[in-house]
């Protein structure tokens, strides 16, 4: 990549640039992950040797009760470990469901990205937006857009890049503002989805140890995570204006990788302007078909049971098909209006387009897929996460020093194991009863979990995504690979995490309501 020569490279930016070095010289992702499954394989096999094993409570995710198990190692290289290995080739690949998620997303925004839809919202963006704003803009879109599960990862990064462009700034710029702001603070939001009803139903399983007439509900930390993503957002676009922007310095379009449009007009012409607004005839009329879905008590969208629509619902947990039509339908009204894509051939051609260049991803996910697989059939990372939870348990300190150990815990946990309902269905049985005996409030205590939970997404490899975006790094700098996208999220990952939790800290000391 370029970089700027007005000034001369701070010390941070030269430390940075060596961890990109560094990062860089490692064999390709692929190669990475193949490497991971063999040390994987040698270690449970060590681990069984020796009986590595921990007893523990936990909440039975079917019937909420608690439940004490024990959890050993297993081995990968004995009989059932082998059988294990062969048969489950395929499943593990099959059930990976960032593969499902990231086709059907591609399906409606290979149509956007192909008409011209994208390229031309985000000229529109730059055009309405104060230059100033654009950054903070993207920011919070990226921290609310967990409202939608992962489907910020796959629409909202690669936009933030575009939009960056646009404007001619360095596009892995806007690479790293969008995967700071969807990974960093994927905990958090502004409204209620379906990872909160998950995070309280276990809290109030866990508190009930204590107190069986203890309950917290789907707000109780709606106040908290509104300041969060405020906060957040402000953070993240500072880091990008002041750091990540400043350390990538200019951008060269003679890096981008062949095929990889670097042309961005600063207008917009009669036939863009009108395929906008076919664009949004279409995004109405989708909007009208969701509204009598959904506002209706008898709304097929509707949960069948309890009649909400928020939380635990058809709607929400199928958010990524809504995403998918957007694109899709928006795609095609704009192709429509602009004279871009006008039959359904010319669909079908743009959607083929965009899946046929995701081959190199599938692969890397195939692979992915299978050391998520054997690393969990191992026990290895409960048993990690069991063992410091426990030490964290005996230090017998205070209560904010346990909420702030707490977070720690999580957070180098979140490395190895990143599914938020997993840990916290481990966590909560022990640190929620401990706190609440200390009389810290359950809220508080999965408030405590939301900040140590997420910061690390954005820059483990366990991350389903995380490879995803070292390809659209790809795209602007053929030269990037893993390293580039470490040396990018460290300063969010530690500042993020740092001033989060220093935000909770506060918040605790003040006793202010963490939400209704």
């Amino acid at each position: 990549m370029s970089t700027s020569n007005a000034a001369p490279k701070t010390a941070m930016q030269r430390f940075l640039d060596g961890v990109e070095r560094v990062g860089n010289m490692v064999p390709h992702p692929v190669v990475i992950f193949l490497i991971l499954i063999v040390i994987v394989m040698v270690l449970s096999a060590l681990f069984s040797a020796f009986g590595a094993a921990v007893t523990f409570e936990r909440i039975n995710a079917e019937t909420h009760e608690i439940e004490t198990a024990t959890t050993e190692i297993r081995s990968l290289l004995n009989a059932d470990g082998i059988r294990f290995l062969y048969a489950s080739l395929i499943p593990n690949f099959m059930s990976f469901t960032a593969v499902g998620l990231m086709i059907a997303a591609m399906i409606g925004a290979g149509v956007a990205e192909e008409s011209g839809l994208v390229t031309a919202l985000i000229r529109k963006l730059v055009i309405v937006s104060p230059a100033w704003a654009l950054t903070y803009i993207l920011s919070l879109v990226g921290i609310l857009s967990s409202i939608a599960a992962d489907a910020g990862y796959l629409v909202l990064i690669p936009l933030a890049g575009v939009a960056y462009l646009a404007v001619g700034r360095n596009p892995l710029a806007g690479l790293a503002l969008g995967f700071a702001a969807v990974a960093g603070a994927f905990t958090v939001n502004m409204l209620i989805k379906p990872l909160d009803a998950v995070l309280v139903e276990f809290t109030n399983d866990a508190a009930r140890l204590v107190d069986s007439n203890s309950s917290i509900g789907l707000a109780s930390n709606i106040w908290f995570s509104i300041v969060s993503v405020i906060f957040l957002a402000v953070v993240v676009a500072l880091i990008t204006d002041r750091m990540i922007a400043p350390r990538l310095g200019a951008y060269d379009p003679a890096l981008a990788a062949d095929g990889t449009t670097t042309e961005q007009g600063a207008t917009l012409s009669a036939q863009e302007s009108r395929g906008l607004y076919f664009a949004g005839l279409g995004l109405l009329g989708l909007i009208i078909v969701f509204c009598f879905l959904t506002i209706p008590s008898w709304g097929p969208l509707r949960n069948p049971d309890t009649g909400e629509l928020i939380g635990n619902s058809p709607f929400m947990n199928g958010l990524i098909a809504l995403i998918m039509l957007i694109f899709l339908v928006t795609g095609w009204c704009y192709g429509i209006g602009a004279g871009t894509l006008r039959t359904l051939t010319e669909v079908i051609g743009a959607i083929e387009k965009s899946i046929k260049n995701m081959g190199g991803t599938i692969f890397l996910f195939f692979v992915l897929s299978q050391f998520v697989a054997y690393f969990t059939y191992t026990n290895i990372g409960t048993v990690m996460a069991l063992s410091l939870s426990g030490a964290l348990q005996a230090a017998n300190i205070g209560s904010l020093p346990l909420l702030l150990g707490f977070i720690v815990v999580v957070a180098i946990i979140d490395l190895l194991l990143t599914g938020a309902i997993a840990k916290w269905a481990i966590f909560a049985p022990v640190f929620v009863p401990l706190l609440m005996k200390l009389g810290v409030d359950p809220e508080a205590v999965l408030a405590a979990y939301r900040v140590g939970d997420s910061p690390m997404n954005a820059i483990t490899p366990l991350n389903a995504y995380f490879a995803l975006v070292v390809g659209f790094m790809q795209r602007y700098d053929r030269n990037a690979g893993v390293g580039t996208v470490v040396a990018l999220m460290l300063p969010y990952v530690v500042w993020m995490f740092v001033l989060w939790t220093a935000l909770f800290a506060v918040w605790q000391m003040l006793g202010l309501p963490w939400g209704l």
